[in-house]
C-alpha cells in the first residue's frame, strides 16, 4: 500500500454494535462495525454521540491510518478516523466533534478600533474534565446553599454522591465519576468555550451552550384585549407542522412510559427522585433511536460572571446555531430548520434577539418562544406568521424593549474658569508624646501652617457627552477636581468641595452620580444586588437592565448580596448603583485600581460604550494606561504642580 493511500483511505461498514457505559456522563464509548476489507473494527469515540447510532445503519469511514490492533481487537483511536453516517440522500458528519477557532474581538464603540481580542475554540465537549467545567458553570446559573447540581458515582463500591465539585467516595478514597448534570437529558449535547490563548489565572472553559430536542407539547397563551386568557393548543403544529417536532425524545408508547415510571418509583423509594433519575438513563435508548426532528432546542446558555458583559453570550449562541445546522443535532438525522429557545429571561435581555432570534408567542405558562430560521422554508413559515396573526403582528417578532433611559444629556459644558484650590492645614505637635516631639524637630519640623496649591489658574471646558479621563500623580489634585466638580452639582457647602478662587459653571439639568472612594459611593446593605437597583430605580425591568448593561447578566447575580460578589462583580455593582441614580454626569475616582488589567479593561470598555449609547458625560481619574486605551476618552487632563492641561485626542476611525 502506498504511503498516500495509507495515510487516508475511504470506505464504508454497517453497525453491529454500540457500546457506552451504564455510568459516566458519556465522554466514552465504542462502536464496533463491520468494515469493507477489514472485518470487525472499533471506533473509539463519545458515548455521547455514540448512544445515537443504530446497530445494522450503514455508515462511511475515512480512516487516516491503518487500524490497531491489541490482542484479536482491531480498532481507531479517537484521531483515527472520520465518520459519516446517512439519512435518506443526505451524509452526515458524526466524528470527530464539531468545532471552529473564532477570534472574538472587542472593539471601542468611538473608533472602531480593537481594545482587545478573546480566541476561543468552540467544540463539542469531549472529555471528562470539559463535563466537570460545564458543572461549574452550572453553578452560576443555579448555585445557593440548597441547590446541588451533579450527580457522582464511585466507579469501585458505586456509591452516589450528591456535590457540586467532584468528591472522593469516603468508603474508596477515589475520585468519583460525574453520573447526571441536573435538568439535563440524555438527548442533551454540550457546546463549550475554550479559551485557547489566556492568562494562567483564567478558567480554561468560559461557557457552554446546551442543545436538547423540542419539548414534546406547546401550547400557546394570548391574551385578550379585555383581559381573558385563552390557550392555543399545539401551535407549534399549526405553524410549521408536526413533523418538525415528532417524534421527539419522550416515551410515547404507553408501555414503555409505565415500564419507566415503576422502575423510577422503586428507584426513588429508596435512593431519592435525583439519584433515581440517573439510575433510569439506560432504560432510555430506545427512546433515543425514534427520536428524529427537524428542529432543536438551546435549552441552557451559561457565560462565566467575569466574561459577561463581552459579547460571549450572542457568541456562543451563533456558534451553536451554526453546530446544528452543520452536524444536524442532536439525533443527526433529519435536516434542521429552526432551532427554538424557550427563555424567560429573553424579556429582560436581548441577546437571542441579537443572535437572530425572532419572538413568536408565549407558552401556556408564560414563557417567551423564540426562533431561529435556517432554512427559507421557516424563514417564510415565520413571515407569513408575523404577518397573518392579528395577536403577532402586534409585537412583529420583537421581545424586548428597553426600559432603561437617563433623560437629557448635559443641556451645556462644564466649564472652569481661573479655579485654585489651595488646601491650608496646621501643623501642631503639642498633642504628641514628648520623644516623639523631639524627634520630628531634629528633621525640622514644629508648629507651622502649611498651605499646598493643588490648582493653580485652571481654564477648561468638558462639552456634554464627552469621556474625560484625568491623569496624574498621587496627590496631583484628581481627586480634588472631581470633589470640585460635584459639589457645584450638589451646592455641598464643605470647604474642600469648593475653590478658593474662581468659578465653576455646570448646566442647570446636571445630575451627578459619583463614586470617590471614602467619601461618595453607593452603599450596598444585606439586600439582594435586584432589591438595591429597584431601590433606586423604582422599575424591576429596568434594574435588570443595568445590570444586564454592566456584565451582571444572571440571576445568580441578581440574587446576591454585594459582599458574595468577586472584587471584579463588585467594580460592576457599584457602577451599575450609579447609573441606577440615572445620571447624565458620571464621576468616578481611582477606576479600576483593584482589578487585574484585563478584568479592568473589559469594566472600562463597557463603562465607555454605555457612556455613549446615553450621552452621559464621564470624568473618571486613572493612570492605568491599558484602562486609558479601553475608555478611549474625547479628552486627556493631565494635572500636577497646580495645573491641568488638556490633550484633545484624534482618532482614526478605520479598525484595526
Amino acid at each position: 500500500m502506498s504511503t498516500e493511500s495509507a495515510a487516508k483511505r475511504d470506505t464504508y461498514g454497517k453497525i453491529v454494535k454500540v457500546d457506552v457505559p451504564k455510568y459516566g456522563y458519556r465522554w466514552q464509548g465504542r462502536v464496533e462495525v463491520d468494515v469493507e476489507g477489514y472485518g470487525r473494527l472499533n471506533l473509539i469515540m463519545m458515548g455521547n454521540i455514540a448512544q445515537w447510532l443504530i446497530p445494522g445503519e450503514k455508515v462511511r469511514i475515512v480512516m487516516m491510518g491503518e487500524p490497531k490492533q491489541v490482542g484479536d481487537i482491531a480498532f481507531l483511536d479517537y484521531t483515527d478516523y472520520e465518520l459519516y453516517r446517512y439519512y435518506g440522500k443526505s451524509m452526515i458528519k458524526v466524528w470527530p466533534v464539531f468545532q471552529k477557532l473564532v477570534e472574538h474581538p472587542r472593539y471601542d464603540p468611538l473608533t472602531g478600533k480593537v481594545l482587545y481580542r478573546y480566541k476561543i475554540l468552540a467544540r463539542e465537549a469531549l472529555t471528562e474534565d470539559d463535563y466537570i467545567s460545564i458543572v461549574e458553570l452550572e453553578q452560576y446559573h443555579y448555585a445557593s446553599e440548597e441547590e446541588i447540581v451533579a450527580v457522582w458515582r464511585c466507579p469501585s463500591c458505586g456509591r452516589y454522591y450528591e456535590s457540586n465539585i467532584q468528591p472522593k467516595c469516603q468508603q474508596c478514597n477515589i475520585m468519583c465519576k460525574l453520573v447526571e448534570i441536573r435538568g439535563s437529558l440524555p438527548s442533551s449535547r454540550f457546546l463549550v468555550l475554550e479559551l485557547v490563548e489566556r492568562e494562567p489565572y483564567e478558567p480554561r472553559i468560559v461557557g457552554y451552550v446546551r442543545i436538547d430536542t423540542p419539548i414534546p407539547l406547546m401550547s400557546r397563551r394570548i391574551v385578550k384585549e379585555d383581559g381573558t386568557v385563552v390557550i392555543e393548543k399545539f401551535i407549534r403544529e399549526k405553524v410549521f407542522g408536526k413533523s418538525w417536532f415528532h417524534p421527539t425524545f419522550w416515551p410515547l408508547a404507553y408501555t414503555k412510559r409505565k415500564e419507566l415510571f415503576t422502575k423510577y418509583r422503586e428507584l426513588a423509594s429508596i435512593y431519592g427522585k435525583r439519584l433515581a433519575k440517573a439510575m433510569v438513563g439506560d432504560m432510555l435508548r430506545e427512546m433515543l433511536h425514534r427520536c428524529n426532528t427537524a428542529a432543536a432546542r438551546i435549552a441552557r446558555v451559561v457565560i462565566h460572571p467575569d466574561y459577561r458583559g463581552d459579547g460571549l453570550g450572542v457568541l456562543a449562541v451563533k456558534l451553536a446555531v451554526e453546530w446544528v445546522a452543520e452536524r444536524r443535532v442532536p439525533e443527526m438525522k433529519k435536516r434542521k430548520h429552526l432551532v427554538e429557545v424557550i427563555a424567560q429571561m429573553a424579556r429582560y435581555n436581548p441577546f437571542f434577539e441579537k443572535a437572530g432570534f425572532i419572538y413568536l408567542w408565549d407558552t401556556a405558562s408564560g414563557r417567551p418562544v423564540l426562533y431561529y430560521p435556517l432554512t427559507d422554508v421557516a424563514r417564510k413559515k415565520i413571515e407569513e406568521f408575523l404577518k397573518n396573526d392579528p395577536y403577532a403582528r402586534k409585537h412583529g417578532g420583537r421581545l424586548y424593549r428597553p426600559r432603561y433611559s437617563v433623560g437629557d444629556p448635559l443641556t451645556g459644558p462644564i466649564t472652569f474658569k481661573s479655579v485654585a484650590k489651595v488646601y491650608r492645614s496646621t501643623l501642631d505637635l503639642s498633642s504628641l508624646r514628648k520623644e516623639l516631639q523631639e524627634v520630628l524637630r531634629a528633621f525640622g519640623v514644629d508648629r507651622r501652617v502649611v498651605e499646598r496649591t493643588v490648582l493653580r489658574d485652571v481654564n477648561l471646558k468638558i462639552d456634554p457627552g464627552e469621556i474625560v479621563v484625568l491623569v496624574g500623580a498621587s496627590g496631583a489634585g484628581k481627586t480634588t477636581f472631581l470633589r470640585l466638580v460635584l459639589g457645584r452639582v450638589i451646592g455641598e457647602n464643605d470647604e474642600k468641595y469648593l475653590p478658593t478662587e474662581g468659578t465653576i459653571e455646570v448646566p442647570p439639568n446636571a445630575r451627578a452620580a459619583a463614586l470617590i472612594p471614602g467619601e461618595h459611593e453607593p452603599r450596598f446593605g444585606n439586600e439582594s444586588l435586584l432589591e438595591h437597583m429597584y431601590n433606586k430605580i423604582g422599575d424591576a425591568h429596568a434594574a435588570i437592565e443595568v445590570l444586564n448593561i454592566c456584565g451582571l447578566s444572571d440571576a445568580v447575580l441578581y440574587r446576591a448580596r454585594f459582599d458574595e460578589l468577586s472584587t471584579g462583580q463588585k467594580e460592576r455593582a457599584k457602577i451599575a448603583s450609579l447609573l441606577a441614580e440615572r445620571p447624565n454626569l458620571l464621576l468616578i475616582d481611582e477606576f479600576t485600581a483593584h482589578l487585574d488589567a484585563l478584568t479592568a479593561m473589559r469594566v472600562a470598555r463597557k463603562l465607555a460604550e454605555v457612556c455613549r449609547r446615553f450621552r452621559i458625560t464621564l470624568i473618571v481619574a486613572t493612570n492605568r494606561r491599558e484602562v486609558i486605551d479601553a475608555l478611549n476618552p474625547d479628552k486627556l487632563i493631565y494635572i500636577g504642580y497646580g495645573g491641568a492641561k488638556i490633550v484633545e485626542r484624534q482618532y482614526s476611525q478605520s479598525s484595526s
